[in-house]
């Protein structure tokens, strides 16, 4: 693993660990991917306008995410069966993110349950992704499970009323192996070993009818808080009209994300979307971005134009992929120590000093 010392070495080496069903689920996105590209290419259109001469010898990159401190602005977002990379599963990645003092979301659909999560790293800071079902009891069984289990926050996922159409899934008619199960939901009849059986199974009880309007939980969250004090981080906006709705309805995070382009293609990258969301927030509340992220440039990019913090997806995949937790720890200290290099170099000694100053649209040149 010496040999890997970029994100790119380590998905590399992870499509050659992986069967082609495991990677192709992982790396995959919508219809014509043109999202998923698009994600990684914005990141291309902004330019770093470096400052000089400037005391750089100590760095901070210590930050503050939902009143809580983490060492550096990293995280790692919620990815669905994790035990497909690696037989550690989200307990290798949790274990990672413990080590490396950061946050770790975990998915709804995962392959290790959240009390078995919770107890592999106690001193983590552990957040759940939630899908909201048709029968509501058994998202409010997860929510309950979730906070007993001390996790942090609720993240609740806003984008997927169903799922989107993967040309790769679809041609591997992919399904778990049958040796692995989603462990959140041990009675609710999912046959994994039929194929395609989990995800067809999970998109017919996603509620596809949920708006602002109707949406009981979203108004003032009445009902969630009825049954957890947790605060709420809306992931999946995309535009500065819903986050000014999120706010309304008393969101205490907005996530600007489109599912790592696995959702609806076409959609525009998080990075374009997340200077104007970041403006109609105006400091009311964190707002965090993910997609396309892989170097500490991408990471310092995504800070300077308003961001909290950034959570990564398949570069944390591509790690645990090829050496469990060893493996994803390697990952998130190579974003780390990017990101403290680009800091040095841009003359800032600490991570709250980034700001839009030191960006420029490369259109713009």
């Amino acid at each position: 693993m010496d040999k890997l010392i970029c994100i790119p070495d380590f998905e590399q080496a992870a499509s050659k660990i992986l069967t082609s069903n495991a990677y192709e689920y992982y790396k995959s996105g919508a219809d014509d991917e043109s999202t998923l590209s698009d994600n990684k290419q914005a990141y291309q259109r902004w330019l770093i306008k470096p400052r000089v001469l400037r005391d750089v010898s100590s760095r901070k990159l210590v930050s503050t995410v939902l009143d809580g401190k983490v060492n550096f602005p990293v995280g790692v977002s919620p990815s669905a069966m994790q035990k497909l990379a690696h037989p550690e599963g989200e307990l290798g990645m949790v274990r990672a993110v413990e080590q490396s003092g950061s946050i770790y979301i975990l998915s709804t659909n995962s392959t290790c349950s959240i009390e078995e999560v919770a107890k592999a790293a106690p001193a983590a800071r552990k957040w759940f992704q939630l899908y909201v079902f048709k029968d509501r009891s058994v998202s409010v069984g997860l929510v309950k499970r979730a906070e007993a289990a001390g996790f942090e926050a609720l993240v609740l996922t806003v984008d997927a009323p169903l799922f989107g159409r993967r040309r790769a899934n679809i041609r591997n008619r992919f399904a778990l192996p049958s040796h692995l199960k989603l462990a959140n939901f041990p009675s609710e009849g999912f046959n994994t070993s039929d194929k395609g059986s989990a995800l067809s199974n999970l998109d017919k009880i996603m509620d596809q009818s949920v708006t602002w309007d109707d949406f009981k939980w979203l108004q003032s969250f009445d009902d969630i808080c009825s049954i957890t004090k947790l605060p709420i981080v809306l992931k999946g906006i995309m535009s500065p009209e819903d986050a000014k709705m999120a706010l309304a309805y008393g969101a205490n995070a907005i996530f600007v994300s489109n599912h790592g382009g696995r959702q609806l293609d076409t959609v525009f990258a998080t990075l374009d979307a997340l200077p104007a969301i970041v403006k109609e927030v105006a400091g009311r509340c964190d707002v965090y971005v993910d997609g396309g992220i892989s170097t500490g440039s991408d990471v310092f990019k995504a800070l300077a134009l308003g961001a909290t913090m950034v959570f990564i997806g398949r570069p944390a995949l591509w790690g645990l992929s090829v050496s469990g937790q060893v493996g994803a720890k390697r990952v998130l200290e190579i974003l780390r120590d990017e990101l403290d290099l680009t800091m040095a170099l841009s003359g800032i000694s600490d991570v709250k000093e980034i700001d839009s100053q030191y960006v420029i649209r490369s259109s713009l040149l």
